[in-house]
């Protein structure tokens, strides 16, 4: 059910807004990953093909993005591919997503917002490729992502490939625990790293079926419990890059990143872009297989509630 008082600010797509008024499943994606997060046109080839997916898995997609100030909830495929041209969107997080609105900008959507947007919409799924975290050498900058203390507030089951690898990942899971928020892996006894499959880093949860991990998000409704909550779930084998391999190309790009004094939001593009050129355009590939099992699994659980 759409929150009333966020009525006035918001575009709800003609299939989402169906879906949602008969209680048909549906899944939200973010829009970072379209302005942000890789180049044109695979940007929009690859938000093109998610929907696509979690079309054929018997769900309604639901891309959220701020578009000339109105919080869209579903793009349609010209508003999409228009997104995936955009020079100079903002990258909006939880403290800018009302100035955004307010002053009539366009941005893509980071996790948080994503979240935010979906809970006001009253979407319970969203599919990601990573989610944000605790940047390495937060002790000292305090970079850490606003995407952590969504979790731990807004009603929503996030499906990722894990926290970004370029991230501290163990510092992640203590806060995201500190947070009280059940990170489960998918299938897996081990964190995914994103761009691999496993990672040195014991799962706190393991759950093998979509409806586990449905029932858990209704048990947690029903105990009055607050907060998301977060699905890692590993990108196929065939996909992946090991995690040693991209531990050193990790390595180089934030090597590269402080000569080149680079800090907050703009961090994770430059980290990202950094990364397709050092491993020659095969994180990019891996990056656009873990988006879409995400999106196939997000979609299973979608029916499942």
């Amino acid at each position: 059910m759409i929150v009333e008082s966020a009525r006035p600010y918001l575009d709800v797509a003609a299939p989402v807004a169906a879906a949602l008024a008969e209680g048909r499943p549906v899944v939200a994606l973010e829009s970072t990953i379209i302005t942000h997060g890789m180049p044109f046109p695979q940007n929009a080839g690859m938000a093109a093909a998610v929907e696509r997916i979690i079309a054929d898995e018997g769900a309604v997609p639901a891309t959220i993005a701020v578009v000339d100030g109105r919080l869209k909830i579903g793009l349609d495929a010209a508003e999409r591919d228009a997104l995936a041209r955009v020079s100079g969107a903002m990258k909006l997080s939880r403290a800018d997503l009302a100035f955004a609105v307010a002053r009539k900008r366009t941005g893509g959507t980071t996790v948080a917002a994503t979240m935010i947007a979906a809970s006001l919409a009253g979407i319970r799924v969203f599919a990601t490729g990573g989610i944000g975290g605790v940047h390495k050498g937060a002790e000292t900058s305090f970079d850490i992502s606003a995407d952590l203390d969504e979790l731990s507030r807004t009603p929503v089951i996030v499906v990722s490939a894990g926290a970004k690898a370029i991230l501290d990942i163990e510092k992640t899971l203590e806060v995201l625990e500190t947070r009280g928020v059940p990170v489960v892996a998918f299938r897996s006894d081990v964190m995914p790293a994103f761009w691999s499959s496993t990672s040195p880093f014991k799962a706190p949860l393991r759950l093998d079926e979509p409806g586990q991990i449905a029932g858990l998000f209704r048990t947690r409704q029903a105990l009055g419990l607050s907060g998301g909550m977060l699905v890692a779930n590993p990108v196929p084998a065939e996909d992946e890059i090991g995690f040693d391999e991209m531990k050193i190309h990790i390595a180089t790009a934030q090597v590269d990143a402080e000569a080149d004094s680079i800090s907050g939001k703009a961090v994770t593009p430059y980290l990202l872009a950094k990364l397709v050129e050092l491993t020659e355009g095969a994180s990019l590939k891996t990056n656009i297989a873990l988006v879409e099992n995400n999106a196939r699994l997000a979609a299973r659980i979608a029916r499942e509630l």
